[in-house]
């Protein structure tokens, strides 16, 4: 199956009719271009099934069995859905990867984990920079996200322009980065895009994704009542939130300490880039022993129940640098990824047993977490920027796939085409959708 010189074709492999693990490809004359290439939890199949340790990706089979017609690799950003299995598949590509600086640091640190420091070609890319990969022009776009440097991006090519989301919101007050700025994709109305690509997470959600502000401001006055120790679970890869907390320090007279390594990674990595204010300071984790109770804040891993992350090992009271202590307050500032809800009740409940407290965003009036992807009123905003001839839905399961072609059609777009992995969107010269053109599946990656 190859692109022809009229052909443009989308396929994605992972991504489309679930969250996580995004692979997407796009097909032009006799090559393709890869976005992203992510990982995602691996879902238990019983109460009691310990994999969500397990990570999973897509199934590359199909690009990787053509690897001398995969022009380049695209990383949108540095969340681990976009950018984790990478590091893991990359041998079976052997091509180069186009990102942005922060990104690069990020897949650095990862490719060196893996055995493969300096051996990988990585281009990086700024806003507004157009590169030549193979026969696609390649445009990034910023945009507003929950990680440092987010990239939308045009893909052009003689059949026909693109324009791939990525993971965005419209955020007014972020906490890192420029506010979004609508100039850019208002200005994409006169270039005639033919398909528009894009994020579907919160598509079933009416209104528009609270900013990293309110998240801010929400934790503030959650951790500023508290007299005990607090410690807060968060992705990783949400550099914003880390920030947020690093003020929320500051401000509440508590000193901030990492404790797994993924996050200390990404902290590395935003102070090379920039990205860490000088006057956040971070303590070592071995210190927070001696603190009183009312000084400590800690940040740590395992937010979705992970059994060998940091907070499993607090629950269990067997974490080296951190001991809770009856009435210290557990704070999950992240969403419950489907899937993970069994494993994250059950740490909320060991926790418990030990009378430490928790809190969950649904269990408060706060803000305690803001997702990062848009709700119906940004999608409706940003369709009515670009006016494309074609809304192609992604990034979530059959339901937000929907809900995401449903605001398309209300926004006046004349076409939705709605897939799931594994499936050819023709695009050019006819638009159609051949189903299960390609078989897809998932491959574990244990860390």
């Amino acid at each position: 199956m190859i692109p022809s010189q009229e052909d443009l074709w989308f396929l994605p492999l992972g991504g489309t009719g679930e969250i996580g693990m995004n692979m997407n490809l796009y097909g032009h004359d006799g090559q393709w271009l890869m976005v992203d290439c992510g990982v995602s939890f691996n879902e238990p199949l019983t109460a009691d099934d310990l994999r969500t340790s397990e990570i999973v990706c897509a199934d590359p089979r199909f690009i990787s069995e053509q690897k001398e017609r995969l022009a380049g690799i695209v990383i949108t950003h540095a969340h681990e859905d976009h950018v984790g299995a990478l590091p893991f598949l990359w041998r079976r590509f052997k091509c180069p990867v186009y990102t942005t600086a922060f990104t690069a640091e990020v897949l650095r640190r990862k490719l060196a984990q893996v055995g493969l420091t300096d051996q990988v070609p990585i281009i990086e890319v700024k806003e507004n920079e157009t590169k030549k990969i193979g026969v696609f022009n390649v445009k990034w776009l910023g945009l507003t996200h929950s990680v440092p440097e987010p990239y939308a991006m045009t893909i052009d090519t003689p059949a026909g322009r693109i324009f791939h989301t990525g993971d965005w919101k419209i955020d007014k007050k972020p906490i890192l980065g420029d506010a979004f700025s609508p100039a850019a994709f208002q200005a994409l109305a006169k270039e005639n895009i033919l398909a528009m690509v894009c994020d579907s997470t919160n598509a079933l959600k009416d209104g528009f994704s609270p900013s990293e502000s309110d998240c801010y401001q929400g934790l503030l006055k959650t951790i500023e009542a508290e007299k005990n120790r607090v410690v807060v679970g968060c992705f990783s890869s949400n550099v914003a939130r880390l920030v947020a907390l690093g003020l929320v320090a500051k401000e509440t007279g508590r000193y901030l300490a990492l404790i797994g390594r993924s996050l200390t990674n990404m902290v590395s990595a935003a102070r090379v880039t920039g990205h860490w204010p000088d006057d956040l300071p971070i303590i070592d984790a071995a210190h927070l022993g001696y603190l009183p109770r009312e000084e400590v804040l800690a940040v740590v891993t395992g937010s979705q129940g992970e059994p060998r992350a940091t907070l499993n090992r607090l629950a269990a009271d067997n974490c080296f640098d951190l001991s809770l202590e009856a009435d210290d307050l557990v704070i999950f500032s992240s969403m419950r990824i489907p899937g993970n809800e069994q494993a994250i009740d059950r740490l909320a409940e060991q926790f418990k047993g030990r009378k430490i407290r928790t809190l969950q965003a649904h269990e408060t009036d706060l803000t305690i977490h803001v997702s990062g992807h848009p709700c119906r009123e940004e999608l409706k905003q940003l369709y009515t920027w670009v006016q494309p001839q074609l809304a192609i839905p992604v990034h979530g399961e059959p339901k937000h796939l929907d809900a995401n072609a449903d605001v398309a059609k209300l926004s006046h777009v004349p076409d939705q085409l709605i897939g799931r992995n594994g499936d050819l969107y023709q695009l050019a010269p006819n638009l159609s959708i051949r189903r299960q053109q390609v078989k897809v599946g998932r491959i574990a990656l244990l860390r």
